[in-house]
């Protein structure tokens, strides 16, 4: 490839193919973005599309005027490939390089074209000549009838009858290509015209499939809002059927909480029972009490009076007391008026004694 083909333009993308299972779904034929080039062999005036990644070759496809190039989004294309049996479609990182690699498309597309027309045109010219020297040759062996053997023939004829014939060989050969070619190409025309006819079927069938999906869709989808429906009104009910259980429990612990107090009361009133049995015999103690109050009451007032007889007593003998203090004072101040007396006297006496 590298001697006869050569890149015209590159570019880079996320390179996937149809499912061949069910030709709706795309597989990735690459895990990350690889380059994708569009390659002309000047010999066979072809182009191909080409992508390696790594070491495996994922798009090898050659170029034909009956391809077409589609944009299906802005940075997404596809074209059919009917010798490989499937759709190669390209993610792009921006609509700018869509767009370029979509007008290169066209652009080799037509170049495909005009090489078609031309092999055409050569392979009815080479037709044309074959007729012609197929025409030349009757007369060419009249010729050699009339003029002698071959041998003299060769000798009159020389250079231009190998000439013509060697022309004629070669056509022949040009002829037997054409032919071939014109059968290879009549091949792959109904090879692509089956293949048209396949992605047509199966375009047919996505798109009833697509129109069934969505019935589908739109029945789940009323069926979904049915069942949302009844989903909120069941919530709705057990919210109820909550709300009376709740209202149950705390009806039945009431009812616990009032069969509680009803036998505390029992017990109380079986307690006020027994208490109003010994009621007579607390009243007649009472009554005991009470006289026995009665009489502590007299006692305590006999009492008082008897405490206020002694604090009157206290009050006199304190008085008195004080009295006592007093006269026992002037008494004291009296004695030792009298001891100091003494005491003068006493010196006196010494006095005289010594003076005797």
């Amino acid at each position: 490839m590298a001697g006869r083909e050569q890149p015209i333009f590159t570019t880079r993308a996320h390179v996937f193919q149809i499912d061949p299972s069910t030709k709706k779904n795309w597989v990735p034929a690459s895990k990350q973005a690889v380059t994708v080039s569009y390659f002309y062999d000047s010999t066979r005036n072809s182009y191909r599309i080409i992508s390696v990644d790594g070491a495996k070759v994922i798009i090898n496809s050659t170029i034909t005027p009956n391809m077409t190039f589609t944009k299906t989004s802005q940075k997404f294309g596809q074209w059919a490939d009917s010798r490989a049996n499937t759709v190669f479609g390209l993610g792009f990182p921006s609509e700018q390089q869509l767009t370029k690699f979509a007008e290169k498309f066209q652009e080799v597309k037509e170049a495909a074209k005009l090489a078609r027309d031309r092999s055409q045109e050569k392979i009815e010219t080479s037709s044309n000549h074959s007729q012609e020297s197929g025409r030349e040759t009757p007369s060419s062996t009249r010729a050699s009838s009339v003029n002698g053997t071959d041998d003299e023939k060769a000798s009159h004829g020389g250079p231009a009858e190998a000439h013509l014939k060697s022309e004629n060989d070669k056509l022949k050969i040009a002829l037997a290509q054409s032919s071939c070619n014109v059968k290879k190409w009549e091949t792959e025309l109904q090879t692509l015209r089956e293949s048209n006819a396949r992605l047509t079927t199966a375009l047919q069938e996505s798109a009833a499939s697509i129109e069934h999906w969505k019935k589908q869709f739109s029945a789940c989808k009323e069926e979904n809002d049915q069942l949302r429906s009844k989903i909120e009104e069941l919530e709705e009910q057990c919210n109820e059927i909550n709300k009376e259980k709740e209202r149950n429990a705390q009806l039945s612990r009431r009812l616990q909480e009032l069969e509680t107090e009803l036998q505390d009361k029992e017990l109380e009133l079986e307690e006020l029972r027994k208490q109003g049995e010994i009621i007579p015999q607390l009243m007649s103690e009472c009554e005991s009490v009470s006289q026995q109050l009665q009489a502590a009451e007299k006692k305590n007032k006999d009492l008082e009076e008897k405490v206020r007889t002694l604090r009157t007593e206290v009050e006199e003998s304190k008085h008195r007391q004080t009295n006592l203090k007093t006269e026992l004072k002037n008494f004291l101040d009296v004695l030792d008026g009298k001891i100091d007396e003494l005491h003068d006297f006493r010196q006196g006496l010494s006095k005289l004694g010594i003076d005797n």
